[in-house]
């Protein structure tokens, strides 16, 4: 059976109520078409953050995280573009599957945790949103982050881990959002990733947008590849299969990128190197922190589990490197900000950082990639 885990008493809830209690994906459909009226009124995402502060005044406030200027006097005639990458944990894992030892229970509340999820959103204003392991997609991000003027897009995983979880919501995914009034949808393609010819279980999705503003094309896609040790060439694959997929979605690399994930790989795996010597030359935006440019951060994920303390840089943000420029990034959380008992905790909602990135075009469009 499927239960719930955990209905909002806030009153911007209270128009999910009825999908916070059904679960699975199969029984969304009536209670997202009862919504279908509230979710065409638009949302002020000052009291959307108003009610997640109102839900989260028990716990600690926020962590401040501090924005990294890296492109200075670069002459930009439209408005950067902020990318948000996330691997927010899938609730059905955190509270089932992950043993975070040093996470206490009360910590993983969805009620609690999503607000700090939203909270983590609505602080950085991104116009595309990226994220992997969502299962609450149908009744809690797509309805909302609608409401807030975002296109919304999932594509689960066949055979999703939160399913083997008793009290879970569906399966978890890859979920993407953009700004409607930012852009528009030109091509969209959900992608499930092969390895040695074989389908896995692991997906993406990559969408081709029309910036309003400029009439520039650029690709952006999200993924998020095989986990664990082990599993090495594996991620191989299905890194070469995703870059072949974009080659053919940008024309071999025509259309600029931007690929957000959670890709399980330390910096010196052989999937990394291959998106740092792909033919789409792509490099990663967050290497652009390092004092020489050229490494990437101590960690993008830091936990501790019954096998002892868990700290990697798994996750990026790619981008075509001769046709988008990096304007600023979002600095990470330090050691003290962390603390002891690491992520997830009640100051952070998940087991990862968010990445953000400010972008803007390469003012001559002309320029070869």
């Amino acid at each position: 059976a499927v239960c719930s885990m955990g209905n909002s008493t806030s009153r911007l809830y209270s128009v999910l109520a009825k999908t916070l209690s059904s679960g699975a994906v199969s029984q969304h459909q009536d209670c997202l078409e009862q919504l279908d009226s509230a979710r065409l009124d638009p949302l002020d995402p000052k009291d959307l953050l108003e009610e997640c502060q109102i839900v989260l005044q028990k716990r600690p406030p926020r962590f401040q995280r501090n924005f990294v200027h890296l492109k200075k006097n670069t002459a930009s005639n439209h408005r950067p573009i902020r990318v948000m990458q996330w691997n927010i944990l899938a609730q059905a894992l955190g509270e089932g599957k992950d043993n975070f030892v040093q996470c206490p229970m009360e910590a993983l509340k969805w009620e609690e945790r999503k607000c700090l999820i939203l909270e983590e959103i609505l602080a950085y204003k991104p116009d595309i949103l990226c994220l992997q392991e969502v299962d609450h997609y149908f009744d809690t991000f797509e309805p909302l982050l609608s409401r807030l003027g975002y296109q919304c897009t999932f594509f689960p995983k066949p055979w999703s881990p939160c399913l083997d979880v008793e009290c879970n919501n569906g399966p978890d995914g890859c979920a993407m959002f953009f700004l409607k009034e930012r852009f528009e949808l030109i091509n969209s393609a959900n992608i499930r990733l092969t390895a040695m010819k074989l389908k896995t279980n692991q997906v993406a999705i990559a969408q081709t947008l029309k910036c309003h503003e400029t009439g520039r094309l650029f690709c952006i896609a999200v993924t998020h590849l095989k986990a664990r040790t082990g599993w090495e060439r594996f991620r191989s694959a299905q890194g070469c299969d995703l870059l072949q997929n974009l080659k053919n979605i940008t024309q071999g690399a025509k259309i600029p990128l931007i690929v957000c994930g959670d890709f399980n790989a330390e910096p010196t795996e052989e999937v990394y190197r291959e998106f740092s010597n792909s033919s789409l030359n792509l490099n990663s935006a967050y290497k652009l922190l390092s004092p020489d440019g050229q490494s990437e951060p101590p960690y993008t994920t830091w936990k501790i589990r019954p096998s002892g303390e868990c700290r990697h840089t798994l996750d990026y943000i790619w981008y075509s490197q001769h046709a988008l420029n990096v304007n600023s990034a979002l600095g990470l959380l330090t050691e003290e900000q962390i603390g002891p008992n690491r992520l997830p905790s009640f100051n952070y909602p998940s087991d990862h950082l968010s990445l953000v990135c400010d972008f803007s075009f390469n003012q001559d469009p002309d320029r070869l990639l």
